[in-house]
């Protein structure tokens, strides 16, 4: 049984670290990458930066970064000691709390390399991918806790092939979610200013930004057609996958989510205000996403035929 008190621990760490994701995004968003010059961790020197928009929206990412890696550390040190005896429960909790604290130290890292010296775009969109990871592994955590808040979690089968697809499909969002990352540090998100068109065009003429758009474009309706298509194979199979249909629908209406804030970023592109925050709305709704579709592959792996 995961007590109350765990599962209230697990979901204020996921919380922090969807956090830090979106500050980092708005960071990205404000061009307040600069905003405590070269200095790490110290803002210009400082304890306390100086009053400016930028140095305030950088430091307090810093500052959430440092709150969150306690918790992090906390919930590794908490998983541990919890479940240490319990042999069937301690591999899961232990996992994901480890996978957190990885990728959250590897994510402090990155942001301290990239303060002192700058990153390519290419690198700086990764800095967004290891971000995700991190709150990913603090969502399946949550996942697992509230499953197994009343003992051990119901568990069934699922066909062998429900893991190599949800495989493809967790890599190739991640691919998706990559170049998004690298269109925001290109400050490339104006080569489209329409939708579903792209400048009055079905195909753009390939110029510039343009390109790395409407590939994105393309990429996140190959994305959708792929998620209905693992949705409609899990309904299939329904009698003997209970668990990961509902899932599998929220998926779904996640990605055709995000493809309608993804329009909603395009119209307001040109309004500054709106598009801060019509762009962390998109990074809200990728996260989750990204989160549902590893928790099914988890899943799908850990129960499927012959695996115990």
């Amino acid at each position: 049984m995961v007590s109350s008190r765990f599962r209230k621990f697990s979901v204020a760490t996921s919380l922090g670290m969807l956090i830090i994701l979106l500050n980092g995004a708005l960071v990205t968003n404000m061009d307040a990458g600069r905003g405590c010059g070269d200095d790490w961790p110290l803002c210009h020197g400082k304890f306390i930066p100086a009053y400016t928009l930028e140095s305030f929206i950088e430091y307090t990412h810093r500052l959430t970064t440092g709150i969150e890696g306690i918790l992090v550390v906390g919930m590794f040190i908490a998983s541990f000691l919890l479940f240490k005896r319990d042999k069937v429960a301690f591999k899961q909790p232990l996992v994901f709390a480890s996978s957190s604290l990885f990728f959250t130290i590897l994510q402090a890292l990155m942001g301290a390399a990239a303060v002192k010296w700058p990153q390519s775009p290419w690198v700086m969109a990764i800095h967004f991918g290891i971000s995700l990871m991190a709150f990913a592994s603090t969502l399946l955590l949550v996942f697992w806790a509230y499953r197994n808040r009343d003992g051990q979690a119901v568990e069934f089968s699922v066909p062998r092939s429900f893991f190599p697809r949800l495989l493809g499909l967790a890599v190739y969002i991640y691919v998706v979610i990559y170049l998004g990352a690298y269109i925001r540090h290109t400050d490339s998100g104006g080569g489209c200013l329409d939708w579903p068109l792209c400048n009055g065009k079905v195909i753009p003429d390939f110029e510039g930004a343009e390109t790395i758009v409407f590939i994105h474009r393309i990429g996140a309706v190959i994305l959708s057609l792929a998620i209905a298509g693992v949705f409609v194979h899990i309904r299939r199979k329904s009698g003997a996958n209970k668990g990961l249909a509902p899932m599998a629908k929220l998926a779904l209406i996640l990605v055709l989510t995000q493809v309608l804030s993804g329009a909603l970023l395009t119209l307001t592109i040109t309004n500054s205000n709106w598009f801060v925050f019509t762009n962390l709305l998109h990074n809200l709704i990728v996260s989750a996403l990204f989160g549902v579709i590893m928790d099914m592959l988890v899943r799908s792996w850990r129960l499927r035929e012959g695996a115990r």
